[in-house]
């Protein structure tokens, strides 16, 4: 008989209509992920996170290609070990926003857009900054056993 936490971990069958829309979700978080790398302002991770959450749900293969893509790979291995964010990846998210912000400034006619914007840019920063930097600092953070 299974314990109750492989009970948990293994995800119960779908049906082909549940499969199928979980393997859109996956390639659509993919490709605005991808179009993320070029284009300055949409949160890379988070296409490429929740990509691989519904990957893994429709798709062994593409979740296997995920982890082990160049860029994709490094990513989901952090988050999988601390709800890691790296250095490099906060300043270039911090970066983009900030230029985005700017950009907004220049071009968007109603104040109470661009607020709101930044309302949320700055909470991204916040949370996405608050996040260990390196799989050490994420296991120094995490309580230990037993205590």
């Amino acid at each position: 008989m299974k314990s109750s936490t492989e009970l948990q971990s293994t995800p119960p069958p779908l049906s082909r209509g549940k499969r199928w829309a979980w393997l859109a979700l996956a390639y659509a978080s993919l490709a605005v992920g991808l179009l993320a790398l070029v284009i300055p302002g949409i949160p890379t991770t988070e296409f490429i996170l929740l990509s691989a959450w519904a990957a893994n749900r429709s798709s062994p293969r593409l979740s296997a290609w995920l982890a082990r893509h160049r860029v994709f790979g490094p990513m989901l291995h952090n988050w999988h070990n601390g709800r890691v964010v790296a250095h490099k990846a906060k300043l270039s998210a911090s970066l983009a926003m900030s230029a985005c912000l700017l950009v907004m400034l220049w071009t968007v006619p109603h104040r109470w857009v661009i607020v709101v914007a930044a309302i949320g840019m700055a909470i991204g920063a916040c949370w996405m900054w608050s996040r260990p930097e390196s799989v050490d600092e994420a296991r120094a953070r995490a309580p230990q056993a037993g205590q």
